[in-house]
Parts: C-alpha cells; sequence; structure tokens
C-alpha cells in the first residue's frame, strides 16, 4: 500500500514543503531511502523501527521504500523522522490518512518513540502557511516558537503514539496558542546599561553619534580602557526592534539552532562577539550545506571584533559584502544561497602590541616600525567601511571611584530615535537607505551641504592633519547625524569640527 503525507525542510534561512512518500512491498523485507538523503535522515530507519516497536506498533515486515520528494533537493536532519514513522504505520493501515493533506509533520524520533526537538521551526510554520496547510505537527519544544507565524494551527505533541492517536481520532489536541505582543514586550529586555559606564563621556557621544546614524565605529584605547563594556551596551541605545525585525532575527537563530529554551523570539538587538581565531566560513557562513555565519546572526543588531588585527586578514576582507550590501551569498556546486547580514560593526583594538602606546600609566617599549605595522594589519578597503574612529582612553582614579550613575541607555536611546526618525523622513522613498550611513554620493551631495566657514575648516583639517580622501565623505556623513541629533537642519561648523575628531586613524597619529 502507499501513504503520503508532508513535513518541510529548511534551504539557508527558508523552509520549503517535502512530499513524503511510503510504499510496502511484497518481496523480500527491507528498508531503502530515495530523494536525496543525507547520513542524518539515512540514519533514520534505526530510530524509526525501533521507536515504532516500542510504542507498540507493528513494524511491517515487507519492503519499505521511502522517497523524500522534490528529488534533486539534499535532505538533512532528524526532522523526517516522525512523518516517515507516520507514513509507514499508514500505509501499513494503523493509522488514519485523513487529514495528512491538511497538516505537515516533523520531528525527531527517540528510540522509546518520544519526540525531540528540531531546528528551524519557525520559518518552517511560515512556509506552511504560504503552501496553504492549515496545520502543523511537532514535538512541544518548538510550538511555542512556531505559534508566533498566525495563519496556521500548531499542534505540539510529546509522543509518536500521541500523534497517532491524534490522526485516528482517538484523542483531541488543541492548538497551541501564544500572546505574541506580551511575548514580544516580556523580551525586550537588555541585562546591561549604559548607567553601569563610568566616565569616557566623549566614546559615550561617539557611540551615540554612530546608534543614530548607523555608522560603524572602531574604538582604539589601551587594556581596561574598557572598549568592550562599552560596545556591550550599543544594542541598548539603538532603535527598539520592531515586529518584523525580531521575526527576521528569530528566523537565523532558529535555523542555526541557537535560540534559548523556552524562548520563542529574539525581541533584544543581536550583540555577537566572535573570537579572533575563526575562519571565515564562521564569520561569513558557509559549510558543505551552508548555515549562517556570525555577520547572519548579528541581523538587525551589532557585531563586535574585540582584538581587531589579530584576525586573520582573510577573514576580515570577506565582510566587504555584507557591509556594503546588507547580505551575503555562499556559492557552492549545487546552490547559491543568500543570507541577511544588515548590522552594525563595532571593533575594538589596542594602539600597539604591548596595548599601553596611549597609555600615561604604563611605558611603551614598542619601536614606531611595530607600531605602524600593526595598525597596517586593517586593511584600508576595511577602514574605509568605518566611519566613526574614537579614542579610548585609560579610566582617571576620579573617574573609577565616582558613585553617580552615568545616563541611562532609555534617554539616549530618546534622542537617538527622534534622529532616525528625521532620517526615515529625508530618505523616504528612496529603497535601502534607512540613515545616513547608507547615503551614497549623491545622496551626500544634496543633504550634506556646507557652509564657506564649514568648507574652510574641513579644508584646511584635510590639508593639516593629511586625512584621506575617503574621510571627507565620512565626515560629511557623522556631521549629518550629528545635525540630527542637535535638531538642526543645516550642518554647522561646530558639527564638522566634532565629526573631524572622530577620523583619528586618517590623521595619521599612530606610529610617529
Amino acid at each position: 500500500m502507499l501513504s503520503k503525507l508532508l513535513s518541510s525542510a529548511v534551504l539557508g534561512i527558508d523552509a520549503y514543503p517535502v512530499e513524503i512518500e511510503t510504499d510496502l512491498g511484497s518481496t523480500i523485507p527491507g528498508f531503502a531511502m530515495v530523494g536525496l538523503p543525507d547520513n542524518a535522515v539515512k540514519e533514520s530507519r534505526e530510530r524509526v523501527e525501533s521507536a515504532i516497536k516500542n510504542s507498540g506498533f507493528v513494524f511491517p515486515l515487507k519492503r519499505i521504500t521511502v522517497n523524500l520528494a522534490p528529488a534533486d533537493i539534499k535532505k538533512e536532519g532528524s526532522a523526517f523522522d516522525l512523518p516517515i514513522a507516520l507514513g509507514i504505520l499508514a500505509a501499513h493501515e494503523q493509522v488514519l490518512c485523513d487529514d495528512f493533506d491538511k497538516i505537515a509533520i516533523l520531528g525527531e524520533l527517540s528510540l522509546d518513540g518520544s519526540l525531540r526537538p528540531v531546528r528551524g521551526s519557525l520559518p518552517i510554520a511560515a512556509a506552511m502557511r504560504d503552501a496553504g496547510f492549515k496545520g502543523l505537527m511537532l514535538p512541544v519544544e518548538n510550538a511555542q516558537e512556531a505559534a508566533i507565524v498566525e495563519g496556521i494551527d500548531i499542534y505540539p505533541v510529546n509522543t509518536l503514539k500521541q500523534a497517532v492517536s491524534f490522526f485516528n481520532k482517538e484523542t483531541v489536541i488543541d492548538p497551541h496558542r501564544v500572546d505574541l505582543d506580551r511575548i514580544f514586550s516580556d523580551s525586550a529586555v537588555y541585562p546591561v546599561d549604559f548607567s553601569d559606564v563610568k566616565g569616557q563621556a566623549h566614546v559615550k557621544r561617539a557611540l551615540e553619534v554612530a546608534a543614530a546614524g548607523g555608522h560603524n565605529i572602531l574604538m582604539i584605547g589601551p587594556p581596561g580602557s574598557g572598549k568592550t563594556m562599552l560596545a556591550r551596551r550599543l544594542p541598548t541605545i539603538l532603535p527598539k526592534m520592531s515586529l518584523a525585525e525580531a521575526l527576521d532575527t528569530t528566523k537565523i537563530h532558529s535555523v542555526a539552532g541557537l535560540l534559548p529554551v523556552n524562548s520563542a523570539l529574539v525581541a533584544t538587538r543581536p550583540f555577537r562577539t566572535p573570537h579572533h581565531t575563526i575562519s571565515d566560513a564562521g564569520l561569513i557562513g558557509g559549510g558543505a550545506h551552508p548555515r549562517p555565519g556570525e555577520v547572519s546572526l548579528a541581523h538587525h543588531g551589532v557585531l563586535f571584533l574585540d582584538e581587531l588585527p589579530e584576525f586573520n586578514k582573510n577573514v576580515l576582507e570577506v565582510m566587504r559584502q555584507p557591509l556594503e550590501d546588507g547580505k551575503v551569498t555562499i556559492s557552492r556546486a549545487a546552490m547559491s544561497l543568500t543570507f541577511p547580514a544588515s548590522f552594525m560593526l563595532a571593533a575594538a583594538m589596542n594602539p600597539c602590541p604591548c596595548g599601553y602606546y596611549t597609555d600615561p600609566n604604563h611605558e611603551c617599549n614598542c619601536s614606531p616600525q611595530n607600531i605602524q605595522k600593526y595598525m597596517s594589519k586593517v586593511s584600508g578597503p576595511l577602514l574605509d567601511r568605518i566611519d566613526i574612529h574614537i579614542e579610548v582612553p585609560a579610566l582617571k582614579y576620579q573617574e573609577l571611584t565616582q558613585k553617580e550613575p552615568g545616563e541611562c541607555s532609555a534617554a539616549i536611546q530618546s534622542r537617538v530615535d527622534q534622529a532616525r526618525d528625521v532620517q526615515l523622513k529625508r530618505f523616504q522613498g528612496r529603497k535601502n537607505i534607512f540613515c545616513n550611513a547608507h547615503m551614497q554620493s549623491k545622496d551626500i551631495r544634496k543633504f550634506c551641504t556646507i557652509d564657506e566657514s564649514s568648507d574652510e575648516l574641513l579644508r584646511n583639517a584635510i590639508n593639516k592633519f593629511g586625512l584621506s580622501a575617503r574621510a571627507y565623505d565620512r565626515i560629511l556623513k557623522v556631521s549629518r547625524t550629528i545635525a540630527d541629533l542637535d535638531g538642526a537642519e543645516n550642518i554647522s561648523q561646530a558639527q564638522i569640527a566634532e565629526a573631524i575628531q572622530y577620523r583619528s586613524l586618517d590623521r595619521n597619529v599612530w606610529g610617529q
């Protein structure tokens, strides 16, 4: 007898339907699986057989052929265990097939017939809803995440026996429901705040400017000056995530299997901080079956690269595409996948190999040549995509011992939100431009006009400090953001002067 039911698989960060056909033949007993299954799918035959027997059902002694369609796409993962088991039982007439065309099924089976959670339930639920299915059956641990998708009923099950009982009309399973607004509000809480940071007022100001305009930022300072502490609080002053952004980010984390237990939604902006030993595939994504990398996991959030010069040069160079396009394309012989990667880059580095070149309390033993060599590890094309360079000095004793808390993240975020609102109105109708950092040359000429005195100041700065040509556009974009924060329609000389201070690496002050 032949049975057909529907499941789903993830390709990249999107899901697609998979039809599972099961045929029981009368020849020599065996178990064959076709349709380009990978090793994890092939191994399901042992899990399925044990689960069926240990759940009290009869495993048919027939020639079992399972086809996973479409047969030209590689299938991976363990989510096909439950639908394969139900397909075998349906072909053996131990379970009814009435609702197999309405409900998609996925789940990994244990040998005792219980179910284990799977990856990607959120994008799968969205894909099944778009495909016209009325319901989705999956493990209980995935129900909260999948139920975020509206328009499809989610049926959580604990065991194979419970799933069979449901399709045989012996048990009623109520669709799982969630209060999306409550989950979103409860999850949108950061564990850190800018009020924890003592001193470093000018660095906080630079981070506020970076957040307001979506500018990438590089912090340079000796060890212990607070670079990492400041960077960790950067997401708390970015505009709050919208529900659409939260769903996009959750989809990526779901596919990567990084959603915390009992967490259904990523409602705070991600903060990813990979170690400097990471490979280019780990940072950008990849693998035989491409998975999202750190740049995609930081989508709608912050990617923090600490000890920037210690990263391998080829690893840093692969970030050019996502920094420029907000996405990354990974090509393999069999497929080409595109992952979203719209993130804000925050980086930190020491001013020299020993770290104490600018620290008045420690002596630096590095030669000018070593300092210059160390600084040159970060390539010009990468620095070209970082708008703000800010020096982070060592804290003084008075700053360390101050008892009054600093300004809280909520107060800074309110100013950032106001500046972002101005930018959204300015770029209304423009595709893929949502903040000042995204401006192209023609946008800079249109929105960053300056008066004669400001132009004279900028000209003198370029000549005196040896500012590079690429610094010119960056200064204008940053000054436009500072003007937005100040509520000014036109860019003033003071705002140009502040923006010039945020180009320390272009002023050739290192290694002299």
